[in-house]
C-alpha cells in the first residue's frame, strides 16, 4: 500500500471514526482503525467497531498501491493531529495487501519528518454490518438533527435502565416522531410531513409506480451512536439520509459517510398515555427570561438539593423562582408571566428544567400544569412540534 493524502483530511477523519473505537476493547484489533486504500477510486476508507457502534468514512486520496491493514486509532490520531498541515505520504512497503511477516509496520512521511506505526492484518477486523433486505426511507437532515437536539438531553444515562439509554424513534406514513425518557421527564418531537419522507424499496422486475404507504416502524437506538450521527450530520451537505433497518440493527447512510448501530431490545414505555390531555393552570413567559433567572438560581440550588420553587402570582401576573438551601443562603426572581387559573406553587429539579427549555429554542414558552404533584408540560410557542413533560419534587415545609 501507498498512497498520498493531506494532513487535516486524515486527521478529521480519523478524529470521527475514533468514535466508534472502544475504549475497553474485547479483542485487541477493535482498538484500531481499519485503513483501506482504493486505487481503482483514489480514495481512502476508515472504519472503526465497537461491534455496537460503526462508523465508516471515506476521502479522496492519490493511491498509487492500493490495500488494506489496522492501524492502532489512538495512537495514529495522536500522532496525525499534530503533524504539519501539508501532504502525507503513507506506505507499508508492500505491494498490495500486507503480509505478516512484515510485522505490518507503516511508514508515515511529512516535511518534517517520518513516523512508524505497527499494526495488524484487515483479515482480522471484523466487517460492518449490511443489511441488504428491507426497505430504505430517505430522511430530511435537518429533519433528523432538530428530532434528536430535542431528545437526546432527555434519555438516561443510567445503564441499568437499558431501553431508557435510546431514543424511541416512530417512522409513520405522516412525519417521524422522537421520545426519550430517564423516568423523570419526556421529551417528544414530531417532524417532518408525509411529502418529505421518501421511500425506494427493492423491487424485482417491476418498478414501483406511485408512492407505496408503509406501517408504522419504531425503534430505539442508543443515545450514543445518535449524538455521533448528529455531529457527524451537523458537518454534512447533503440534504437526505438513506436508513436501513432490521430487528437488530439500524445503518444511517450519506454521501461518503455510513453509520451503524445495534437497536436495544425491550418493550420502550407507552409514553403517549403519560402526557395529560387537559389541563387547569397555564403560563406564558419570555424562555430568555425564565432562563437566566433559572441560572442564577441553580448556583445556589446546586449547593444543596437541586430544587427551584415556582409560584405562580395571577393577579400581579408574575412568576416568583425562589431557593431555600439550608445553610448556605437563599434566592429569589421575579418575572413578567401570562397565567391563567389559579395560583400554585410547584417545585422541580433544577437541571431538569434547564434542559428542556434550552432545547425549546423559541423566544415564548408556554407551561401547563394541573396540582403541585402532577407533570408540568412544557412546550414552544410558534416552534417545533415539541412535548417537554417534567415531573415536579415534592415541597417539604
Amino acid at each position: 500500500m501507498k498512497l498520498v493524502c493531506s494532513q487535516s483530511s486524515l486527521s478529521s477523519n480519523l478524529s470521527l471514526v475514533s468514535r466508534a473505537v472502544s475504549s475497553r476493547p474485547s479483542h485487541p484489533v477493535l482498538a484500531n482503525v481499519l485503513l483501506v486504500a482504493d486505487q481503482e477510486m483514489q480514495q481512502i476508507r476508515l472504519s472503526a467497531f465497537d461491534l455496537s457502534l460503526g462508523i465508516q468514512t471515506s476521502f479522496p486520496a492519490e493511491v498509487e498501491v492500493g490495500g488494506k491493514l489496522t492501524l492502532p486509532a489512538k495512537l495514529l490520531n495522536d500522532i496525525v493531529s499534530r503533524l504539519p498541515e501539508g501532504d502525507i505520504t503513507l506506505d507499508d512497503g508492500i505491494d498490495g495487501e500486507a503480509d505478516p511477516d512484515t510485522g505490518y509496520l507503516m511508514t508515515l512521511k511529512c516535511a518534517s519528518g517520518r513516523y512508524q506505526v505497527r499494526g495488524m492484518g484487515a483479515e482480522e477486523f471484523p466487517e460492518l454490518p449490511v443489511i441488504e433486505h428491507g426497505e430504505v426511507i430517505h430522511l430530511p437532515v435537518e429533519s433528523l438533527i432538530e428530532g434528536l437536539r430535542g431528545t437526546l438531553f432527555a434519555a438516561s444515562s443510567d445503564e441499568t435502565k437499558q431501553v431508557l439509554t435510546g431514543v424511541h424513534l416512530t417512522i409513520q406514513p405522516d412525519g417521524l416522531e422522537f421520545a426519550a425518557t430517564d423516568g423523570h421527564r419526556l421529551s417528544v418531537v414530531q417532524t417532518i410531513n408525509a411529502e418529505e419522507i421518501e421511500e425506494s424499496k427493492p423491487t424485482k422486475g417491476k418498478a414501483k409506480e406511485g408512492k407505496q404507504e408503509s406501517p408504522e416502524q419504531d425503534v430505539t437506538i442508543p443515545a450514543k451512536a445518535l449524538q455521533e450521527l448528529t455531529k457527524m450530520l451537523e458537518r454534512q451537505t447533503g440534504d437526505t439520509v438513506a436508513v436501513q433497518l432490521d430487528p437488530s440493527q439500524v445503518v444511517f447512510e450519506w454521501t461518503d459517510q455510513r453509520l451503524t448501530s445495534r437497536l436495544l431490545e425491550g418493550q420502550y414505555p407507552n409514553y403517549r398515555q403519560l402526557v395529560p390531555r387537559q389541563f387547569t393552570r397555564q403560563l406564558t413567559v419570555e424562555r430568555r427570561l425564565i432562563l437566566g433567572a433559572l441560572e442564577r438560581i441553580a448556583v445556589l440550588a446546586d449547593q444543596k438539593n437541586n430544587i427551584v420553587k415556582l409560584s405562580m402570582d395571577g393577579v400581579n401576573e408574575q412568576l416568583t423562582l425562589s431557593v431555600d438551601a439550608q445553610d448556605v443562603g437563599s434566592g429569589k426572581e421575579t418575572i413578567p408571566a401570562q397565567i391563567t387559573g389559579d395560583d400554585l406553587d410547584i417545585a422541580f429539579n433544577v437541571k431538569y428544567l434547564m434542559e428542556g427549555l434550552k432545547v425549546l429554542t423559541t423566544s415564548e414558552v408556554q407551561l401547563q400544569l394541573n396540582t403541585a404533584t402532577s407533570p408540568a408540560i412544557a412546550t414552544p410557542l410558534g416552534g417545533a412540534k415539541m412535548t417537554y413533560l417534567v415531573m415536579p419534587v415534592q415541597i417539604r415545609s
